[in-house]
Formats: C-alpha cells, structure tokens, sequence
C-alpha cells in the first residue's frame, strides 16, 4: 500500500492560496531593558498577489504602471469554473463558455439558443442591399416599357 499525499496539503497549494485570499501581519515588537522601552516598532505588512492587493485597494508604489495588459487582466473579475475549477474571466465564464474545458452556462445556452432561432436581417429580405437592388429593377423595367 502506497502512502497518498492530499493535494490541499501541499506547499503549492499553500502558498496559492495565501496569494488568492492574501495575508496582513500586525506586529508591535518593543524592546525594554528593566521595565525601560528602548525601541518600539510597528510593523504592517501584506503578502498577496496583484489581482487580490487590486481587488481590496492596497496602494503600490509610485511609477506602476496600471494600463499594461498585465495589469488589467489582474484587475479582471474571475470566477472559478464549476467543472474544472480553473478561474477565468467572470464575463467570458457567463455569457461564453470556459476557456480550458469548454464549460458553457445556463445563460451562454440561452444566448446561443436565441441566436440560433432569429434569422439575420438579410434572410428576412430587410437588408439596405436588397432594396436598394430591387429599386434598381423597377428603374430598368420602366425603362424598357
């Protein structure tokens, strides 16, 4: 019998995780010698990633540049797919399919289903081509008469 190791107890799955939800430290340290404070310092720190500091409005340092491409696919709403548990882009996710296992919505399915049932205006014979050509007939055929 093989030992198995749970996914969830790695130190990828950790440090993803602490990067997902983010992490805040306090900490006050003081140093007294016989009852005498001799330093005092105050300590507050994040660890998190891009997408989650921008997502709860932590401040970055002058000189970031927020229009990269990087940078607003970071700031992009995501969700986590119901079948692959892969995140992706939340309006991708609704109104498309999921773009690693092709995963659609309810609501993607009904928009395709509604596409599907309304024919294009040029089926329906109302397109500015179509009368335009058929004016051109009634001019030749008066013509001719």
């Amino acid at each position: 019998m093989e030992p198995q190791r749970d996914q969830q107890g790695t130190l990828l799955h950790v440090v993803e995780t602490l990067l997902d939800k983010g992490l805040v430290l306090n900490a006050d340290i003081m140093v007294s010698v016989a009852g005498v404070e001799l330093l005092g310092i105050r300590i507050r720190a994040a660890l998190a990633s891009f997408e989650t500091a921008a997502k709860y409005g932590l401040d970055f340092p002058a000189g970031t540049d927020r229009e990269t491409v990087a940078w607003q696919e970071a700031i992009e709403q995501k969700e986590t797919c119901p079948q692959c548990q892969k995140r992706s882009p939340l309006a991708q996710l609704m109104n498309e399919y999921c773009p690693w296992c092709g995963w659609q919505s309810a609501y993607s399915k009904q928009l395709s289903r509604s596409a599907e049932s309304s024919p294009p205006e040029q089926q329906l014979g109302t397109g500015a081509g179509q009368e335009e050509e058929h004016a051109g007939e009634q001019r030749t055929s008066s013509r001719s008469s």
